[in-house]
């Protein structure tokens, strides 16, 4: 296949990452993408520097044509070669890495009027395909095909935590903001002798049954990867300090039972 010239690709560069992406990563890219495909580069030419200004020092861009192995997802129709340009560290030498016959999974946009023709949907979305990957990003596209995905959140709207009967028991409400409004709320109950137990509601109704999100779900990522760090002080509902104290200590329980928001590139 001959290469188009690399001028008139209008495709955005989109640098390879060396380590492979966190389950954080992947949703956010398969998000951004709306083509996920793995591809086996056919051809590559390296793009000249006065062509190629704003590439980081110690990286060369290259526009790459591929043979198109498997659609993974994706909105569109692609056919069998897919042309794109990316960004990789360059050799001692300072030339280009040989792409040719090596086989990648991409992340990707399609370029409007231009068929076969893709920019790279963000940081690591181009990476060295290997089953365990695939499998991977196979089962983030299905949570994302197949689950009905949580709302956005974008803050913490009021908290509250009560006492019960009985020393050490109390019991934490927290109803977090997002961006459509739907309704969220955290609960946290403690008992004596019984180690506290947590739980999300993604409905109106605050069930102490609620249960935390399995990790490297949506469910997950919607809360680890969007509670903010504290909660704010404009959304107590109470004013004394132990109700306020005791609400902090079970969020930052929810928050370190979550874990982090990981992002590896």
């Amino acid at each position: 296949m001959p290469l188009a010239n690399p001028a008139q690709a209008q495709v955005v560069a989109g640098p390879a990452a060396p380590i492979e992406p966190s389950y954080v990563e992947l949703v956010e890219l398969a998000l951004a993408a709306d083509i996920v495909a793995r591809v086996q580069i056919d051809d590559q030419a390296t793009l000249r520097a006065e062509r190629a200004p704003d590439v980081a020092p110690g990286k060369v861009r290259i526009y790459a044509e591929s043979i198109t192995q498997a659609l993974l997802g994706g909105r569109i129709a692609i056919g069998e070669s897919l042309a794109f340009l990316v960004d990789l560290p360059a050799d001692a030498r300072g030339r280009a890495p040989k792409l040719k016959k090596q086989v990648f999974l991409i992340f990707a946009r399609s370029v409007e009027g231009r068929p076969g023709q893709v920019y790279l949907a963000g940081q690591g979305a181009m990476q060295p395909a290997t089953p365990a990957l695939e499998q991977r990003v196979r089962q983030v596209l299905t949570q994302l095909a197949e689950s009905a995905r949580p709302p956005v959140i974008t803050g913490v709207r009021e908290a509250m935590s009560v006492p019960g009967n009985l020393v050490g028991e109390s019991e934490t409400q927290i109803f977090l903001e997002t961006r459509s409004g739907d309704p969220v709320s955290l609960s946290v109950i403690r008992r004596p002798g019984m180690t506290a137990q947590w739980g999300v509601s993604w409905t109106d109704i605050v069930d102490q049954a609620a249960r935390p999100p399995q990790a490297q779900t949506l469910e997950w990522y919607a809360l680890a990867c969007f509670l903010p760090a504290d909660l704010p002080e404009d959304a107590f509902i109470q004013r004394d300090r132990e109700s306020r104290d005791r609400a902090r200590e079970d969020y930052r329980m929810v928050l370190g039972q979550l874990g982090p928001c990981v992002r590896n590139n």
